[in-house]
């Protein structure tokens, strides 16, 4: 036969204070443990941004300038009839944007493998 179970007395359950009822407070950010926010946090323009981005990864401007650069004067050479030159600048195209890719990925893999600070 199966063990008969009694049910929790109501007055053994503990009671929650009334300040725990609100599991935060909306008005302060949550506390999460083991979480340390960012000690270099800070409002960046668009252009520190992207001066700090070019030092992390120089690869990645180089390949879309290198990308854009062969879009353009294959385009201008269609334009001008010069078919020959113009497949050759749309491979390059193609070249240009599989390395900015490549450098994108070896990017994100330097940094998920760098050490924290």
């Amino acid at each position: 036969m199966a063990a008969a179970t009694t049910p929790a007395d109501p007055k053994q359950t503990p009671k929650t204070p009334p300040s725990a009822a609100v599991p935060f407070d909306f008005s302060q950010p949550p506390i999460i443990e083991g979480f340390n926010p960012s000690p270099r946090f800070k409002d960046e323009t668009l252009s520190e941004k992207f001066k700090r981005k070019t030092k992390e990864n120089p690869f990645v401007p180089i390949g879309c300038v290198g990308t854009a650069g062969a879009l353009i004067y294959g385009l201008r050479a269609f334009h001008q009839g010069k078919t020959r030159q113009s497949q050759l600048l749309m491979r390059g195209r193609i070249f240009a944007q599989g390395f900015t890719v490549v450098a994108i990925i070896f990017g994100v893999l330097a940094t998920a493998l760098k050490p924290k600070q």
